[in-house]
């Protein structure tokens, strides 16, 4: 299974991904882990990355791509894998195309995760993150047992600066602008699928299992 997860901020990609991926047998490869790997580890594509980071200009498609050809490249990802994070527009899409042809193989499927854009806003602005033992909580849907404290370790918690409502509407501009256009992309190619992203995780689960599995 070669699948490529899109949605929005807040559509749960990542979660679905943790799934898919262990149902499937095949490595969950997000772009925000291989960036926080390679920075950790000091890699030659780390260190340039942390280069265009600490100059405050965003990494350059090339960069990101080749992080993703490194852990694609590996032996538990033969069988495949689950892209959550990566292609981010038709520029990557188009490079990811090229990349999987190299090594003669192609995508699966696509699918896309929609959600509305009311209850995108209340799953980002809600979340919260324990500093300490970075547990994660949501102050409507997994509240901790104690207002604004963690159940694991008793810190603070905190709201990342990504969340709070005036960057997840800008986080959601640039999603309709840049990353929304891969759903045409992929429809073209008559690998999309789409799934509704509202309800419980399970079955989220259960809808994109049953357009791959079709």
């Amino acid at each position: 299974m070669r699948l490529v997860l899109l949605g929005p901020p807040g559509a749960g990609k990542g979660t679905q991904a943790d799934i898919l991926a262990a149902h499937y047998g095949v490595p969950h490869v997000s772009t925000g882990d291989l960036f926080r790997d390679n920075l950790r580890q000091g890699t030659p594509l780390g260190l340039e990355a942390k280069r265009y980071m600490d100059a405050g200009v965003l990494v350059p498609d090339e960069v990101t791509r080749r992080m993703v050809g490194d852990r694609i490249d590996r032996p538990d990802a033969a069988p495949g894998f689950v892209l959550d994070g990566f292609p981010r527009n038709v520029a990557q899409g188009e490079a990811l195309d090229h990349m999987l042809g190299e090594r003669r193989l192609r995508l699966d499927r696509a699918v896309a995760v929609e959600v509305p854009e009311n209850l995108l806003i209340r799953r980002l602005t809600g979340r919260r993150l324990c500093p300490a033992c970075q547990a994660t909580y949501h102050v409507e849907f997994h509240p901790p047992a104690k207002d604004g404290v963690c159940d694991r370790c008793g810190a603070a918690l905190v709201q990342r600066p990504d969340d709070r409502a005036e960057t997840v509407a800008t986080r959601l501009q640039v999603y309709r602008s840049e990353t929304a256009p891969l759903v045409d992309f992929y429809r073209r190619q008559g690998l999309l699928a789409t799934v509704p992203g509202d309800g419980a995780v399970d079955e989220v689960t259960r809808r994109i299992r049953e357009v791959l599995d079709d």
